[in-house]
């Protein structure tokens, strides 16, 4: 127990924005806030979230998807669902103090080329990055 808040990122595969939430607040803040995520249902890292976040030089390419059920009984601060889906499923995430709810879009659905879909994670990573500033960036926070 390192004694800093512990925040669990949820989506609904734990493939994209749970992965990119995770390692953008260990990178950024990770000097006051343990981060984690995990998914509704269990699938694989995204090798296009994987690919956007080394961009920024953040490596996740060591993360593997993990369901909630890994969680069971783990204590956490703050539970964020980023996905619709995620929060219909579990409103409130047990073993959380407080759920709240952030979406941000798939970037998998974006439409278009490779180029396109890729800057779609780019777009997704960016919003989640300023978001994560907002919330977990105050030196009151």
């Amino acid at each position: 127990m390192t004694g800093k808040p512990r925040i669990l990122f949820v989506c609904t595969a734990n493939a994209a924005r749970s992965q990119m939430a995770e390692g953008l607040l260990r990178a950024k803040y990770g000097d006051r806030y343990d981060a984690f995520s995990a998914g509704t249902r269990q699938s694989k890292v995204s090798v296009r979230a994987i690919m956007v976040m080394k961009e920024i030089g953040i490596d996740i390419s060591g993360h593997r998807s993990k369901t909630l059920a890994e969680f069971d009984g783990f204590p956490v601060d703050l539970a964020v669902t980023l996905c619709d889906n995620a929060h219909a499923i579990c409103p409130v995430v047990h073993g959380a103090k407080k759920t709240i709810h952030q979406g941000f879009a798939d970037p998998h659905l974006t439409p278009g080329t490779d180029d396109e879909v890729l800057e779609g994670y780019r777009k997704v990573r960016d919003q989640i990055s300023a978001w994560i500033d907002s919330e977990f960036g105050r030196k009151d926070g």
